[in-house]
C-alpha cells in the first residue's frame, strides 16, 4: 500500500516536471510566480466594462493592430461566442515603414497573422513587460524572411517592435494572462498596415506591398463578417483562411507553407458573406479610383510613427507615418491626458518636410503638410486659431479677417505641431509696422475715449504663453509598478512605487496545472 502511494506521488511529480519543461521552453515561465508586474490584476474599470459587454474575465481574446492609425485593439469573446471590441489602445511608437518585415535589421515591424502562446509572454522584459509576436511564422519562413525578438512591449521606443507605454502593456499583458487561465492555448495577433477599408486600399494602390496586403485582407474580411477568430493555414507561400475538409475527403487537409495546397473548402456561409463584403469593397474602391483619389507617396526620411495623442505631448512631436490628427489638432490634444508615461528618451518620427515629387500621382497622404482631398478631413481651422493666438493676438486676428494680413501666414505650409512646439527667441529684432499696428493706430485716432496708456498696461499685464508641461519627460529609472490606465493615477488605491499584493492564485500556481 505504501509503495503504491509512493509510486503514485513520484509519477505525479514526474508528470508535473515534464509539463513545466515542455511548456516552459522559455525559462521566463518560472519567474511568473514571483514577478509582481506580470501578476497585476485586470483594472476594475476594465472588468466592469467586460460585464457590460457580456464578457467573462477569462474568456478568449484576439488582438488587431494598425500601423497607420497607430492603434491596438483588444477583442474579447462574449457569452454568445462571438468576439466584440473591448478596448482600443494608442500605440506610442512603431518603427520602419508600412509593409511587412523582410530581413533582420530592417527596422520593420511585422505584418500578418501570428499566434501568441504562454511561452511568448515575457515578464522580465527590458521594456517593462512584453510578448513576442512569433515572427517569422511559416509564411515568412517560406519566403526566406528573417528576424527575431519582434515584440509588443512597454516604453515608447522601437526598433522593429510596437511600443505601448508601461501602463498600457501592463493591462494588455494581464488580459492575455487571464485568457490563458481560462483555457485559451494561444491568442491570435493580427498586424495590418492600416484598416483595410476601400479608402485606404485606394490611397495605397500603387504600393509594391499591395499584393501582400490584399492577401491578408482576406483574413481581415473573414473576421469582419464572422466575428470569429479565423483559422489560419499556409500553402504555396500564401495565407489560407478557414479551410475545412472537402466533403469527399477522409481526413483533414495537411498544409505546408512551401508545398502545393491540399484539397480543401471554405464553409459556404463564411465564403458567401466574405464574397458579399468584398464585392461592396471593390465597388467602392473603383469609385474612389475613378474620381482620382490621390495615392500615398513613399515617405523618405521618416521612421515609423506614433499615435497623435502621444505626438501632442512631445516638443517637435510628429505622428510620422501614422495618421495626423483629424478634427483635433496636436495642440488641442495636448490638453488631454496621455494614456501612459512617455519617457524622456523617446525619439519621435521626423516630420516629412521634403517637397512632393514632380509626378502628379505622388501626392502626400500621411505627410504632415498634405493637402486636403475628398477622402481626408482638413484641419485648417484649428491651425488658424493657433496662429491668431501666436501672431499679434486680437488686433492681428481682426486685421487678417478684414483682409489686411500678409499672404505668408496662409500660403506657407509649415507643419502645425512643429511650429507651435518650437521655443521663441528671447529677443526680437525691430520689425516694420504690421497690419495689427496700423489697425491699432487707426483705433487710437478715431475712437475719442481710447487711452493708449491703457493699451500699454494691458500688454504688460498679459501673461506669456505657458511652455510645454515638464511632465512629458520622466526620470530614466522607472518604478517597478505602473498605475492602471483604465483606473487612472488618481483612482488607484495603491501608493506609487509600492509593490502590489499578489494573490496566492498567481500565474504560476494557476497555470502550472495547465502546463
Amino acid at each position: 500500500m505504501i509503495s503504491r502511494s509512493l509510486a503514485r506521488a513520484l509519477l505525479a511529480s514526474f508528470a508535473l516536471t515534464a509539463s513545466v519543461l515542455l511548456a516552459g521552453c522559455d525559462t521566463d515561465q518560472v519567474s511568473l510566480a514571483t514577478n509582481a508586474k506580470a501578476n497585476q490584476p485586470v483594472p476594475p474599470k476594465l472588468v466592469a466594462a467586460m460585464g457590460e459587454k457580456n464578457m467573462d474575465l477569462q474568456s478568449p481574446i484576439l488582438i488587431r493592430l494598425f500601423k497607420q492609425e497607430a492603434e491596438l485593439e483588444i477583442w474579447k469573446q462574449t457569452r454568445s461566442g462571438q468576439f466584440a471590441l473591448l478596448k482600443t489602445y494608442p500605440i506610442c511608437r512603431w518603427s520602419g515603414d508600412l509593409g511587412p518585415k523582410v530581413r533582420e535589421g530592417d527596422r520593420q515591424a511585422p505584418e500578418g497573422f501570428y499566434s501568441i502562446n504562454p511561452s511568448q509572454m515575457n515578464p522580465q522584459s527590458a521594456y517593462y513587460l512584453s510578448f513576442n509576436t512569433g515572427f517569422p511564422n511559416a509564411f515568412d519562413r517560406a519566403l526566406g524572411r528573417t528576424g527575431s525578438q519582434l515584440m509588443v512591449h512597454g516604453d515608447c521606443s522601437s526598433r522593429g517592435c510596437y511600443a505601448m507605454t508601461d501602463e498600457q502593456i501592463a493591462e494588455i499583458y494581464s488580459l492575455g494572462r487571464e485568457s490563458f487561465f481560462g483555457g485559451q492555448k494561444a491568442f491570435q495577433f493580427q498586424a495590418y498596415p492600416f484598416r483595410m477599408t476601400p479608402v485606404n486600399m485606394a490611397k495605397h494602390r500603387n504600393n509594391p506591398n499591395m499584393a501582400f496586403w490584399k492577401m491578408i485582407k482576406e483574413g481581415y474580411d473573414h473576421f469582419e463578417v464572422t466575428r470569429q477568430e479565423p483559422k489560419v493555414d499556409f500553402c504555396e507561400k500564401k495565407y489560407v483562411f478557414d479551410a475545412a475538409k472537402a466533403p469527399d475527403a477522409k481526413r483533414d487537409p495537411v498544409f505546408d507553407a512551401s508545398a502545393k495546397c491540399p484539397a480543401y473548402v471554405i464553409p459556404e456561409d463564411i465564403a458567401s458573406a466574405v464574397r458579399e463584403k468584398q464585392a461592396k469593397d471593390d465597388a467602392e474602391y473603383a469609385k474612389l479610383v475613378a474620381k482620382g483619389t490621390p495615392v500615398a507617396r513613399m515617405n523618405t526620411g521618416i521612421d515609423g510613427g506614433m499615435n497623435k495623442i502621444f505626438a501632442s505631448k512631445i516638443p517637435e512631436g510628429s505622428t510620422g507615418l501614422s495618421e495626423a490628427a483629424e478634427g483635433n489638432t496636436l495642440q488641442m490634444l495636448a490638453m488631454a491626458k496621455a494614456p501612459g508615461t512617455i519617457p524622456g528618451h523617446v525619439n519621435p518620427p521626423k516630420p516629412n518636410l521634403e517637397p512632393a515629387a514632380a509626378s502628379p500621382q505622388e501626392e502626400p497622404v500621411v505627410a504632415v503638410s498634405a493637402p486636403a482631398t475628398s477622402t481626408r478631413v482638413a484641419s485648417a481651422a484649428p491651425a488658424e486659431k493657433s496662429q491668431e493666438k501666436s501672431q499679434g493676438g486680437f488686433f492681428s486676428g481682426l486685421a487678417r479677417k478684414m483682409g489686411m494680413g500678409t499672404a505668408d501666414t496662409t500660403a506657407t505650409t509649415t507643419p502645425p505641431p512643429q511650429a507651435t512646439a518650437s521655443v521663441a527667441p528671447t529677443t526680437k529684432p525691430a520689425a516694420p509696422p504690421t497690419a495689427a499696428s496700423r489697425l491699432k493706430a487707426a483705433v487710437t485716432r478715431f475712437v475719442p475715449s481710447h487711452d493708449a496708456s491703457k493699451d500699454k498696461a494691458v500688454a504688460a499685464a498679459k501673461p506669456a504663453e505657458p511652455a510645454k508641461p515638464a511632465e512629458t519627460k520622466v526620470a530614466a529609472t522607472r518604478p517597478a509598478m505602473k498605475p492602471s490606465v483604465s483606473d487612472g493615477a488618481g483612482d488607484s488605491a495603491q501608493m506609487a512605487g509600492a509593490a502590489p499584493v499578489v494573490s496566492s492564485n498567481s500565474f504560476d500556481s494557476r497555470f502550472g496545472a495547465v502546463k
